[in-house]
């Protein structure tokens, strides 16, 4: 297949590539000039898919590592790095932002671009780590030597292609492929049709050890990549199976129609209404729990989210109210919500009740004393016991007002304290956004991203 009108659309042309070079070396080199006036042994250096040239167009992220000696005290390198990358973010008037990943980092917006300043080990192997942050620039030395000119633009279509099948991205939202896997796999399978190729042969637990350092049987992850800088780790422990599955599906489905809409992402409603005539035509009913976002990073919101409705998912079933589907959604900044698409919402108003065997005497004799109308079903006795709560939103709105009786984060268990909603579809989405509508259409119709019709 010719995909050269496909890199025409992702591949950064010459503008993109030198403006984004440019402003890098000017950032590395003022880093390198603040710690050299300082008398700082600090050195900043390009990591990431900027470095490596396999960064998508219009997706530039800047990501700059300041290394330090190994016998740099930790708070010392933290306190340093951050400081520098502030100092560095203030000359390009910038925005500086602190984050925390393994240990704190300083993220600025410059010219149109976000760039991390990230402090790390100066480490030649894996064996001298100090933290995960330390292996980026051993991934980023290691992919510059192995990968060849030509397999750049594999590795572009690959990512294109995961990101429009909605399984690029190893954050815990996605639970996707990592670039630095992406670029593996082409280096393992050579180019974009032959990782696809080779995908269709994968199973859970399936392993490919690209230096051969016999490690991959420690992992039981559904997908083990030996990292080839360090034996212990899986570059693919983020994969789920269900994204690893998705990917296989699509891998499948493009490898058989052959169509570019592969590598542009799947057409959703924007429509309220087009939503709403999905539910009707599934005859189902989608019930909407919100509540505000925590001040907390994404990163620890989703997670949270999850053990969050899953705890709901857990009680709604032991009531008897049934779950087709559901998932979590957040716009990161004001509202979070869990959505749960009911096959049963409403309950008969009573429930049957077993009692103790009729010889049991003792117990019989109290379970009549009080209960009225009770029959014998098989060799026990059985009542009809009135439901508290008949229908599933009622019972949220119970359950949630004493979340004491829910597993879920703290954080969000804190915003739930604070206030809630619990919604049907149809009374919550004339106010939703645009986003949030075609979240649901994705939610709805999960087959769109993996078939292009």
């Amino acid at each position: 297949m010719d995909y050269r009108d496909i890199l025409d659309d992702i591949k950064p042309d010459e503008e993109e590539y030198q403006r984004v070079m440019n402003l890098s070396g000017k950032l590395t080199g003022c880093i390198n000039r603040l710690a050299s006036g300082e008398g700082l042994d600090a050195e900043a250096v390009l990591v990431g898919s900027v470095a490596k040239g396999t960064w998508l167009s219009g997706g530039a992220d800047i990501d700059i590592f300041i290394h330090f000696p190994l016998d740099t005290p930790e708070e010392e390198l933290k306190t340093t790095g951050l400081h520098l990358g502030h100092e560095c973010i203030r000359r390009f008037h910038g925005t500086p932002e602190e984050r925390y990943a393994s240990h704190p980092y300083v993220t600025g917006h410059i010219d149109g671009y976000e760039v991390d300043f990230v402090p790390c080990y100066r480490i030649e192997d894996a064996s001298e780590l100090r933290s995960a942050v330390d292996r980026t620039i051993l991934h980023t030395r290691y992919i510059q030597t192995r990968l060849r000119e030509e397999q750049r633009d594999e590795v572009l279509l690959l990512k294109q292609f995961m990101k429009s099948t909605g399984t690029y991205g190893s954050e815990f939202r996605v639970g996707g492929f990592a670039g630095y896997l992406a670029e593996l796999l082409i280096i393992h399978y050579h180019d974009f049709e032959g990782v696809l190729e080779g995908a269709l042969e994968w199973r859970p637990g399936h392993v490919i050890d690209i230096e051969g350092h016999g490690t991959g049987e420690r992992f039981t992850e559904p997908l083990v990549v030996v990292d080839p800088v360090d034996r212990n780790r899986n570059v693919a422990a983020a994969l789920t199976l269900q994204r690893m599955s998705e990917f296989i599906t699509a891998a499948r489905n493009f490898l058989r129609s052959g169509k570019k809409e592969y590598f542009t992402g799947p057409e959703y409603a924007s429509d309220p209404e087009a939503i709403m005539e999905t539910c009707r035509m599934r005859g189902s009913k989608v019930i909407l729990v919100s509540m505000g976002v925590p001040d907390i990073p994404a990163d620890a919101l989703y997670p949270q989210l999850r053990k969050t409705m899953d705890s709901l998912l857990r009680r709604l079933e032991e009531e008897g109210f049934r779950v087709l589907n559901a998932d979590y959604w957040s716009d990161e900044e004001k509202v979070a919500v869990i959505i749960l698409e009911m096959e049963v919402w409403m309950l008969p108003s009573y429930r049957k009740r077993y009692g103790p065997p009729v010889w049991a005497r003792k117990h019989s004799e109290r379970f009549l004393e009080r209960n009225e109308m009770v029959w014998v079903e098989g060799s026990r006795l059985a009542v009809d016991s009135p439901r508290r709560h008949s229908f599933a939103v009622d019972f949220l709105e119970d359950l949630l007002s004493s979340p004491e009786r829910l597993r879920m984060g703290k954080h969000i268990g804190a915003e739930i304290r604070r206030g809630f909603g619990v919604h049907v579809l149809e009374d919550f989405i004339e106010s939703a956004g645009p986003g949030f509508i075609m979240f649901l259409d994705s939610f709805l119709n999960p087959w769109k991203r993996l078939i292009r019709q």
